[in-house]
């Protein structure tokens, strides 16, 4: 086997069941069982992690992303129109639910709160603001610096793996 390829192995922790089966496909030892981490220096983007793992928590995803498309400005003023909507309409219902006493209500606002956020944030993507190669991103891990040593650490890390390309 080749030593990299153009793709790794990622393990979304949120839903990983901990049934471990990666573990034992893994030619190259890079999953943790201790962390939950996938060690990606290690991953040489073979995918039988991901093939082999019941709750679908390990994706494959790609080292270099492609260049981010140029946005039209109009296109842009938009998105943030409905961004800015879709937070007025989080405020709201935070509030309602602040208010409310009845628990099937606070239980519909909850989900319409987590439905906006989700949307704001594939909107983002989708446009090619949350890319892991984007300067936004860059700017936002840079943002999060100076706060705790320890994410510090690993801002730094990630800001040394990215590839800003845009």
């Amino acid at each position: 086997m080749s030593s990299k390829s153009e793709r790794y192995a990622y393990r979304d922790l949120k839903i990983c069941t901990k049934d471990c089966l990666c573990l034992f496909v893994c030619p190259t030892g890079a999953t943790d069982n201790e962390t939950g981490q996938i060690d990606f220096d290690k991953c040489i983007g073979c995918g039988n992690c991901a093939a082999a793992c019941p709750s679908r928590a390990i994706s494959m995803l790609p080292r270099v992303y492609p260049k981010q498309k140029v946005k039209d400005k109009r296109v842009i003023s938009e998105l943030f129109k409905l961004a800015d909507s879709k937070i007025e309409q989080i405020k709201t219902l935070k509030y309602l639910m602040n208010k409310s006493s009845n628990d099937d209500e606070k239980r519909l606002y909850k989900a319409l709160i987590h439905s906006n956020k989700v949307m704001v944030e594939d909107m983002m993507r989708e446009a090619g603001f949350m890319l892991p190669q984007s300067s936004n991103t860059n700017k936002f891990l840079i943002s999060l610096k100076g706060k705790d040593e320890e994410i510090d650490k690993v801002i730094d890390k990630l800001l040394d793996k990215l590839e800003i390309n845009d």
